[in-house]
């Protein structure tokens, strides 16, 4: 089965689970698509980390970019007056990438336990920042308002419905965007260095831009996944970026593994069920 075909086979079978969750959201009860939508939400930062897996590191401080991903939206709907909840999705990323950014190339360079507590030490020194910021709410954080979708706000009895909704979206196209680079040539040979990165860089490619893209992936999906998630909660506090939480992202990656995209976003709905 050659690339394309495999990429359009992803693409309907994406547009088919989130049609199915689509309609199958209309029926169910607020609190089971409450908890769909923390897990869809959740399911994005954690696979940011099977990106990275697949490459042979892990990072355990993905509440960084959850973090910057809800003080994004918090912000922006505050301050900024944006109400949109796919831009505010989107922002939460942009955001959260922006950040990562200069730390790509230098986390890049590390493996193993070095990797993993770099990533933990930038999460934590965020959680600080956002514990003693006045500005931003301190310890308790604030609250965020009930957003508009494409410039309507929905009626209170649906607004559930349309955070799910988004969430569910959002979740199910950045999860068919990363089967499709995981299935390409590049996501072939990153997860080629996990097992020999001498050999990868034999072959021409360099192991530390394979790591700090994916790294930057990561980035993008936890912040998106942090503003859906504030979104839902309607609240974002420091908590979000404390080394618990990120614990939370690593144990979902890995009871999901680092071939499935699907089995993130089941990974994550088992511990959001457990934790209920």
């Amino acid at each position: 089965m050659n690339v394309s075909s495999s990429s359009a086979r992803t693409l309907v079978a994406g547009v088919v689970c989130i049609a199915i969750l689509l309609i199958a959201g209309v029926a169910m009860p607020k609190w089971l698509s409450f908890l769909i939508t923390m897990s869809a939400a959740n399911g994005l930062v954690s696979l940011g980390i099977v990106s990275l897996m697949r490459t042979g590191v892990v990072s355990f401080g993905q509440g960084m970019v959850f973090a910057l991903g809800g003080y994004t939206a918090a912000l922006s709907f505050g301050n900024l007056g944006i109400t949109d909840a796919v831009l505010l999705a989107v922002s939460g990323g942009l955001v959260a990438l922006l950040v990562a950014l200069p730390f790509a190339l230098l986390i890049a360079r590390y493996r193993g336990i070095f990797f993993a507590m770099l990533s933990l030490a930038l999460s934590m020194v965020l959680y600080g920042v956002l514990m003693k910021s006045q500005t931003l709410g301190g310890s308790d954080g604030f609250n965020m308002g009930r957003v508009t979708l494409f410039g309507i706000r929905p009626a209170d009895s649906w607004s559930g419905y349309a955070s799910y909704a988004v969430t569910v979206t959002l979740g199910g196209l950045v999860g068919m965007a990363m089967r499709i680079y995981f299935d390409s040539t590049r996501g072939l040979v990153a997860l080629a260095s996990r097992d020999n990165e001498i050999r990868v860089e034999y072959l021409g490619s360099s192991v530390q831009n394979l790591i700090a893209t994916n790294y930057l992936i990561a980035a993008f999906t936890g912040g998106m996944g942090g503003a859906l998630a504030v979104m839902a909660l309607g609240h974002v506090e420091p908590e979000f970026s404390f080394w618990t939480t990120s614990g939370d992202f690593v144990f979902v990656a890995i009871l999901a593994g680092h071939h499935s995209v699907l089995a993130a976003f089941i990974a994550s709905t088992v511990l959001e069920i457990v934790r209920s």
